[in-house]
């Protein structure tokens, strides 16, 4: 059975507790985490805050949901990897599977060492790093993270597959079927229209704030999902700051999920309609 997260990002205003709450509500299995800043006051203390750390603790256990994955290591040009490790320990305490990762540094052998020491770190705590690429980085496609895999050649790492982020980069159905399933650990779900933002700000402003739900865009989110291994977990990910203004935080993510999962059933009829019976 498919398993469903609520991303940190669709409801950034919600504490861990309180988002774990939330999805326990609208009907998800798993909640993904933001314990490292991306912009300044984005992510939540549970490093420092005991007891936040422990309200988040006793929120998976009275709802019985799981921590899919914990967000954002940045390999910037200037990350010292080393310092992560208070957050790691926190992931692995709270049971999370995987650690989101991005490459934001176009100096190729520098970004392999960081990402071979943040592998065998993570190695410790029996978590993957799960690379996300970006439409507006050096690091824009399925290829581009491939590679870096193969060069750093290590067992505990991932690829995480965010659909707009697929087909804002220009990703071919193709290259995703050259990923071997064991890599593609959870996928990022939400829609979009098709024609893009053209600057790097827009690009960004509509990642952050204005994804849809499936169904309501225009992505070829069927033929992503039908290319995916059946059963990958799916995080829905679909901040909306206009939606969020003028909806109840329950009723929009309970929306999102539906869309998800109607999305999910679909590609499985067309899967399951496309092979043939043994004559």
């Amino acid at each position: 059975m498919t398993q469903y997260s609520l991303a940190q990002l669709t409801v950034l205003e919600a504490s861990p507790p309180e988002l774990i709450k939330i999805a326990a509500h609208a009907g998800y299995d798993l909640v993904g985490l933001r314990l490292l800043e991306v912009t300044g006051g984005d992510a939540w203390p549970l490093t420092t805050d005991k007891h936040l750390r422990r309200s988040t603790k006793e929120a998976l256990r009275y709802f019985g949901l799981g921590v899919l994955d914990v967000e954002l290591v940045r390999l910037t040009p200037d990350v010292d990897v080393s310092t992560l490790r208070p957050t790691i320990e926190v992931a692995a305490d709270l049971g999370a599977r995987h650690i989101l990762t991005q490459a934001h540094d176009d100096e190729w052998g520098r970004l392999c060492d960081n990402f071979d020491r943040l592998c065998d770190l993570l190695a410790g705590y029996g978590l993957t790093a799960d690379l996300e690429f970006l439409t507006w980085t050096k690091m824009k496609g399925v290829n581009d993270v491939l590679r870096l895999l193969e060069k750093v050649d290590k067992t505990n790492v991932g690829v995480t597959v965010d659909t707009l982020h697929f087909y804002r980069s220009g990703c071919l159905l193709d290259d995703l079927q050259r990923v071997p399933p064991e890599l593609l650990h959870f996928v990022q779900v939400s829609d979009a229209p098709a024609c893009a933002p053209s600057s790097t700000e827009g690009l960004i402003r509509a990642a952050r704030g204005e994804r849809l739900n499936p169904g309501e865009g225009e992505l070829d989110l069927l033929g992503l999902f039908r290319t995916l291994p059946e059963n990958i977990p799916v995080a829905v990910e679909i901040p909306n700051t206009g939606l969020a203004s003028r909806m109840p935080v329950e009723q929009r993510v309970r929306d999102a999920l539906d869309a998800t999962k109607a999305l999910v059933a679909s590609a499985r009829r067309v899967q399951s309609s496309s092979i043939s019976p043994v004559q």
